[in-house]
């Protein structure tokens, strides 16, 4: 097993980059790190690659990428997933950050980038759009829960921090509540991506830079009740559903088990758990008073 420390940036596929490009640079207020003639790579203002794009169909993630440890040795794992049964390959040039990878093919489909040694990009110096931290976590809709979730525990090293119900999973990789979150559907599609922004004004002030650019919400604001993250919704040209968010739970001690305590938790300590099927989705705000099967009905 590999120990998989952070995520990456997200590979989506457009099919029009320069309308993309726009987007996050103008109201995500990504850096456009490189441009080539069919690939483009943005970076949040802190130095981390977030997103990358490539020609393709609109609202379809094709390939993710996890950080382990800069000193880990690729061709140690490179061993240590063929000892899993996977089959993977070395690549260079993944993105201006990361030279070199391991790359494979999750069991949803989904190319996966593993690197080692990261070069943070630098700051272009603009001020523009919602700024986000960083690139939180990417959500997918698979056809077996329970398979993606023990690939991912078992291979890669995430550990899970809540089920709801047995169709729809929340895993952490570091201290962050999730990092990726995989619900049940019969048909495999990306659900959302999600960047974290640094407190509930931020989130204010995302919602009005979304409205300046005619961008209206499908969701939120409120605050979950699984990872307790205060979360807003809304969809780009392509219809990826892009999740702004602060707040979320934290899980500062893994031999202690339980995340760090906030006033808004159910329980005290709060630890990972099965949460009921008539879980809400918020704890407050749109949607509080409905019972939300698996979080699908965010438009």
């Amino acid at each position: 097993m590999i120990s998989v420390k952070r995520l990456g940036h997200a590979t989506l596929t457009t099919p029009d980059i320069d309308r993309q490009i726009a987007y996050y640079t103008e109201v995500v207020g990504l850096t456009l790190v490189e441009r080539t003639k069919d690939r483009a790579y943005l970076a949040c203002k802190m130095g981390l690659e977030a997103i990358a794009l490539e020609p393709g169909t609109g609202n379809a993630l094709s390939r993710l990428s996890f950080q382990v440890a800069p000193d880990a040795d690729l061709a140690g794992v490179s061993r240590a997933l063929a000892k899993d049964g996977v089959t993977a390959e070395r690549a260079s040039g993944i993105s201006p950050g990361v030279a070199e990878a391991v790359v494979f093919t999750d069991p949803k489909g989904t190319k996966i980038e593993i690197f080692s040694d990261y070069v943070f990009a630098k700051d272009d110096g603009r001020t523009a759009g919602i700024m986000p931290l960083k690139l939180g976590h990417v959500a997918y809709r698979v056809d077996d829960v329970q398979k993606i979730v023990k690939f991912y525990c078992d291979v890669l090293g995430f550990r899970v921090s809540d089920w709801r119900d047995d169709t729809f999973a929340f895993l952490r990789c570091n201290t962050d509540h999730h990092t990726v979150n995989f619900v049940h559907d019969d048909e495999p599609q990306l659900h959302h991506i999600a960047f974290e922004v640094k407190d509930w004004a931020e989130i204010q002030r995302a919602a009005e830079t979304l409205a300046r650019h005619d961008i209206h919400l499908v969701w939120g604001p409120g605050r979950h009740i699984i990872g307790h993250n205060i979360a807003i919704y809304h969809r780009n040209a392509d219809k990826v559903r892009v999740e702004f968010f602060c707040e979320m739970d934290q899980m500062k001690d893994e031999a202690l088990g339980y995340f760090d305590p906030r006033p808004w938790h159910q329980d005290r300590p709060q630890r990972p758990k099965v949460w009921g099927p008539d879980t809400l989705r918020n704890y407050w705000g749109y949607g509080s008073e409905r019972i939300i099967r698996g979080y699908q009905t965010i438009e």
